[in-house]
């Protein structure tokens, strides 16, 4: 394993642990600042030149050539319908997550910055125009909005599912409920697809803080946690609380340490393997197969007990 490899593991880490969320600043032709997960980000590089490929669906602007790769190229701005001022896109920012790599025209790149999870704030309700929206925050008096880059792409290039049919599990003793965190909207309905069809109820939450509050109030209650849901499926990029942090709140508090927890990311399985371990997760999976996901969710109602 590379030395750069391990830095950027032990970064990941280190940031991780204190619930921050490192952001990558960046404009789409206006004084409005979007920002996206830095870890999501494998380079930024002056606008190349675009070519055709017969293959790419109509919404993408073209194909660039990085370090010998073809790398789908979509223009982010047009992409989300921003109505900012108009400006050529001068820059290429290249993203692998849900494995795969993909680039986004964007007008200026700014900055890297390091904000508490904490103070990242749902987006507000407008529509369309906030669809693509996971979070808002601000820095230095500046407003920041949080683009899901997962729901961009899962609209403009929509993929084929590996799913097929599946069989519901057997009860076998174990609740018919699994509680979903994930900040994506798209993510929650592709997971809640998946539990559906193997007869189970999914319960949807859009940040750790809010599945927290919810455990914690279901036990001050009498109920059990592990006594209503299976498991807990959380994403680990959120607002107001990462999956890291969510986990290991849980497995702090003696009414919910049992809840068995898989999380579910786009980012690199590298990265997270190492923080598996160390928050005290039961099981990762990375975004996005829905035969995979739906094989260790069958795996774990099997096993329950």
């Amino acid at each position: 394993m590379s030395q750069d490899l391990l830095d950027r593991i032990d970064q990941r880490t280190r940031l991780a642990g204190h619930n921050r969320l490192a952001l990558l600043l960046f404009r789409l032709g206006s004084r409005q600042l979007f920002g996206v997960n830095v870890f999501k980000v494998k380079e930024v590089l002056q606008r190349p030149p675009l070519f055709t490929l017969p293959q790419l669906p109509k919404a993408f602007a073209g194909a660039a050539d990085v370090r010998g790769r073809s790398v789908p190229v979509l223009d982010l701005a047009r992409a989300i319908g921003h109505g900012g001022e108009a400006e050529e896109p001068r820059y290429l920012v290249v993203t692998e997550f849900n494995r795969s790599v993909q680039g986004f025209l964007v007008a200026g790149v700014d900055r890297i910055v390091n904000i508490a999870v904490e103070h990242i704030q749902p987006p507000p309700d407008l529509g369309r125009d906030g669809q693509y929206l996971t979070g808002i925050a601000r820095h230095q008096g500046e407003l920041i909005q949080l683009i899901d880059v997962e729901s961009v792409l899962a609209e403009s290039a929509p993929r084929g599912s590996d799913l097929g049919a599946l069989t519901p599990v057997p009860a076998n003793g174990a609740p018919r409920q699994v509680l979903v965190v994930d900040d994506s909207r798209v993510a929650r309905n592709q997971i809640r697809v998946v539990l559906e069809q193997l007869g189970l109820e999914a319960v949807l939450l859009s940040d750790g803080r809010q599945a927290l509050d919810h455990l914690q109030a279901l036990a001050r209650n009498g109920e059990p946690p592990g006594e209503r849901y299976a498991m807990v499926i959380s994403d680990i990029e959120m607002p107001a609380m990462d999956g890291y942090t969510l986990t290991t709140e849980i497995r702090r508090d003696p009414a919910l340490r049992g809840l068995f927890v898989l999380l579910h990311t786009s980012l690199s399985g590298v990265f997270n393997q190492a923080m598996v371990e160390r928050v005290g997760a039961d099981d990762f999976v990375p975004k996005y197969s829905e035969r995979e996901l739906a094989d260790r969710v069958s795996a774990r109602i099997g096993a329950f007990g």
